[in-house]
């Protein structure tokens, strides 16, 4: 069974936007697609909320499909991906990782 994790944050106050798309474009989504038990990895930027002029609560939303858990611990946990992780984190505030399963 797979598996859609889905990961929203902000941006750290002084990381700037342009910095931050461009090393997802470059570096985050070409990395993590490039994972076997990765079957789709996408970044989405927030543009607002449906019927609302209130900000959103989150600046960007990542979905990380996998394909097997096991092995995509396996694949997080090596060297090139663990230095994909730190710079993330350099970047990413209030980050929440929410792990969920298809109803049906």
């Amino acid at each position: 069974m797979s598996t859609k994790i889905v990961a929203l944050f902000n941006l750290k106050p002084g990381v700037s936007v342009a910095d931050y798309e461009a090393w997802a474009k470059s570096k985050d989504i070409p990395t993590v697609n490039g994972l076997q038990s990765v079957d789709e990895f996408a970044v989405f930027k927030s543009t607002g909320l449906l019927g609302s002029d209130d900000k959103p609560p989150y600046a960007y939303i990542e979905t990380i499909d996998v394909n097997d858990m096991e092995k995509f611990g396996g694949e997080v946990s090596t060297e090139t991906m663990q230095a994909i992780a730190g710079e993330f984190q350099a970047m990413a505030d209030d980050l929440v990782f929410i792990m969920t399963d298809k109803l049906g």
